[in-house]
């Protein structure tokens, strides 16, 4: 439910309608306006008579809000969340970030060469993965800690921040520690137990859509990280499954106008995962930044026959740098920088 009051309502008003709800068990979270203030109520409103709301003199307007999400609803939240990580700013109108790498670290030499390479291609961020959820029990499953620290040295030198994916409740102190922003992967979208430990987190949550999931559902994920404290999250869609199977995945470019009209999260673009074909991944990202994104995941690998995993998906350095440059023209066209 939302509230708006009316021009120039006195403080000891609003502190009363506040004080008032809490008294029924509901969450308040109040969005100040210049001349209007508007509470949005989480929790059961059904005992709420909007009738009686409206009983309060200060009170303008009354709307009840259908999706089960609420802190992630932009009818909560007009503007734009606008995320901050170590000076990069992710979202609104800022320019779109670029998170690239390889799609598991293989040692910290390589992970400086890659580093440098991408960064002088025009990442923002260093992504790379230190634990692996791999589809058989026998593929690599990453350094862990050493892939980490890794990761550290590359951000050390190159003053990158670094992205990395975090499978278990029991790794986040080292992800507090070392990552700048932490990634839950699109096969624990819906670890529940997970979403609320790094709900409680102090870093930005990367979370990707999961492999059958809806939009409804995948925002619905994104509530537990915030209804648990962290009200930094972002979305990343990296395709879903359907019965194409000319990719390695569906990439739901719809999911960018819905996301922003729906939310007020930044949304990613993942188009690695989303083809698993080096050959599409330019396009693709073009695509994405025309669409609206607010940035692109892309594997990035300076020898992708011999990658450690998903080596298929991986750009070389050379042809990352062409795609950036062709990203930023295409930015440039629907008003945005790269």
């Amino acid at each position: 439910m939302i509230i708006s009051t009316k021009k120039g309502t006195p403080q000891v008003e609003l502190d009363r309608i506040v004080d008032n709800f809490e008294k029924m068990g509901l969450s308040v979270t109040i969005i100040r306006g210049t001349d209007y203030n508007v509470f949005g109520l989480v929790g059961d409103t059904t005992k709420i008579a909007e009738k009686d709301v409206l009983a309060n003199p200060w009170v303008e307007n009354v709307t009840r809000v259908s999706a089960p999400y609420k802190r992630a609803n932009r009818l909560f939240h007009p503007q734009d969340t606008v995320i901050d990580v170590r000076g990069i700013k992710i979202g609104g109108n800022n320019p779109i970030v670029v998170m690239a790498g390889p799609c598991s670290i293989e040692g910290e030499e390589h992970t400086l060469k890659l580093a440098r390479a991408v960064k002088e291609g025009g990442a923002t961020f260093l992504r790379g993965g230190a634990y692996k959820p791999r589809t058989s029990p026998y593929s690599f499953q990453g350094l862990g800690t050493e892939g980490i620290l890794d990761m550290v040295k590359a951000r050390t030198e190159t003053g990158m921040p670094i992205v990395s994916e975090l499978m278990d409740e029991v790794h986040i102190p080292e992800f507090e520690a070392y990552v700048d922003i932490v990634q839950i992967g699109a096969r624990n979208m819906q670890n529940f137990q997970l979403l609320k430990a790094v709900g409680k987190m102090h870093k930005p949550v990367l979370l990707k859509r999961g492999l059958a999931n809806t939009i409804e559902e995948w925002i619905m994920s994104a509530e537990y990280i915030m209804a648990g404290g962290n009200e930094q999250a972002i979305l990343c869609e990296r395709g879903i499954r359907t019965f194409e199977t000319a990719t390695r995945n569906t990439l739901d470019l719809s999911a960018i106008p819905v996301v922003k009209e729906k939310t007020h999260l930044p949304i990613i673009i993942d188009p690695s995962h989303a083809t698993g074909n080096f050959k599409y991944v330019e396009t693709m990202a073009l695509a994405a930044v025309a669409a609206g994104a607010d940035g692109l995941e892309v594997e990035v690998h300076d020898n992708p026959q011999c990658a450690w995993s998903d080596g298929a998906q991986c750009l070389k350095p050379d042809k990352f740098a062409e795609m950036m440059e062709k990203c930023r023209k295409v930015a440039a066209a629907v008003g945005r920088e790269m």
